[in-house]
């Protein structure tokens, strides 16, 4: 299994990717590989920091970067030689197994579409929360930002794709799907939530158990939580504010902790024909480390591979 890292995107690359790297070399399964994408120079000057030498990292030179700033796609076609553009290629030439990024989201979004594109019979691939759940599971939630608005059509196809990405993924033979919403009664919510309640309803293939509020959002109500990108966002990054605001009034909580988003460190593209992660930005070594250890189990799950079957 090769697991290719963008060793240039994020707010501190290279090193607090290169730094994960290594973190995540030394408890890797024998079965897998890293391939690190950037600038080798870059790259091997901090092997060299922190006297590093390995088989388990493989190095694949680019010289280009794609800023955090710029357009996806007058990026994507102007430098394709970058880590984003390389990883893209390889991904598509399915050199690697995983493709994972601290970088541009945009970049990163719009790559999946160009390069190994959304699976047949997808309207548009989610970018999927891990939300830790009081009883110490871990449910997803789609969309978190790649689509801020969504007609009902598509927020019943997350609800369909993601009961698979958690089926495979979690091992949880039939995953309870629930629409956030603003309370538990079929006929509330926005004109789009009203209309996809009975989408859901209908669907004999996933097992809707209706409207949950944002105060379930912990609590172990559903283990696929569907949603707009605009709501997503916000609900996804107000959990993760909990661990920076105990942490500065003095508190420790366990169920906290797993709110740090660095405990997970990366959100899959769901819906595309191949296994991509996205990183926060702010990406440190440890989040980066915790990202490769759920790139792997990504991997060995292929959800991807049982979405385009069940759509087929």
């Amino acid at each position: 299994m090769k697991i290719a890292v963008d060793a240039m995107g994020g707010d501190f690359a290279p090193r607090a990717i290169v730094e994960g790297v290594l973190l995540a070399a030394s408890e890797l399964p024998s079965d897998a590989q890293i391939v690190l994408i950037g600038r080798e120079d870059s790259i091997r000057e901090i092997f060299k920091e922190h006297n590093f030498e390995s088989s388990v990292v493989e190095v694949v030179h680019a010289e280009e970067v794609i800023e955090m700033g710029e357009h996806p796609t007058k990026a994507l076609s102007q430098k394709p030689n970058s880590s984003i553009g390389v990883g893209f290629k390889l991904l598509k030439e399915k050199a690697i197994d995983i493709f994972c990024s601290a970088g541009n989201t945009g970049a990163m979004h719009v790559g999946a579409l160009f390069s190994i594109k959304a699976i047949e019979g997808i309207l548009r691939p989610a970018i999927a929360g891990y939300v830790p759940q009081l009883d110490g599971s871990i449910a997803i939630m789609l969309d978190i930002g790649a689509n801020a608005d969504c007609k009902p059509e598509v927020l019943a196809q997350f609800g369909e794709i993601g009961s698979l990405y958690a089926q495979y993924t979690f091992q949880i033979e039939r995953p309870r799907v629930a629409l956030m919403n603003i309370g538990e009664e079929e006929q509330k919510g926005s004109l789009v939530a009203q209309a996809t309640y009975p989408h859901l309803k209908a669907n004999k293939r996933i097992h809707f158990i209706g409207n949950i509020e944002g105060k379930d959002l912990f609590t172990n109500k559903a283990d696929v939580i569907v949603t707009d990108g605009f709501t997503g966002n916000i609900l996804f990054k107000l959990g993760e504010s909990l661990y920076e605001i105990t942490k500065q009034r003095g508190i420790q909580d366990d169920f906290i902790d797993k709110t740090n988003y660095e405990s997970i460190g990366g959100s899959p593209i769901i819906g595309v024909n191949g296994n991509v992660m996205i990183a926060h930005g702010i990406s440190s070594p440890t989040a980066i480390k915790n990202m490769i250890g759920w790139a792997y189990k990504q991997v060995q799950a292929n959800a991807y591979l049982h979405i385009a079957q069940a759509l087929a």
